[in-house]
């Protein structure tokens, strides 16, 4: 499986592809930190799934999930961000997001909404 992790923050995107190596070995991963390199290696590298932060510096996570969405439509978006799920989720099951977790879940509880959503599963709450 590869996975792209995408997230401003550097600490935070080495310790989601640090949970995803112990959790799931042999997985390929990727990072990207902007709203640019997120589209280019979307656009120009295979992924089975883009786990991708909400709070971004140019433009919202939200935004970008559009534009992924446009260019790769079956390609599934995890999202996880510190942003509860009742200020945000709802928009991103309408933008075609896959999932949507708060980066206080459990690091196993991670990487299974990861494998759910590779394997074509959703992961919202009832209430999102």
């Amino acid at each position: 499986m590869k996975v792209l992790i995408a997230d401003d923050h550097a600490i935070v995107r080495r310790g989601i592809m640090q949970v995803i190596k112990d959790e799931m070995p042999g997985t390929v991963l990727g990072e990207a930190s902007r709203e640019s390199e997120i589209l280019e290696r979307v656009t120009k590298e295979p992924w089975d799934v883009l786990v991708l932060d909400i709070g971004l510096p140019a433009r919202s996570g939200l935004e970008v999930l559009r534009d992924v969405k446009t260019k790769k439509p079956n390609l599934p978006v995890l999202m996880l961000t510190v942003y509860g799920e009742e200020q945000y989720a709802q928009r991103a099951r309408e933008y075609g997001a896959s999932g949507y977790l708060t980066k206080d879940t459990a690091p196993n509880a991670i990487c299974k909404a990861i494998k759910d959503v590779a394997a074509g599963r959703t992961v919202f709450t009832e209430s999102s």
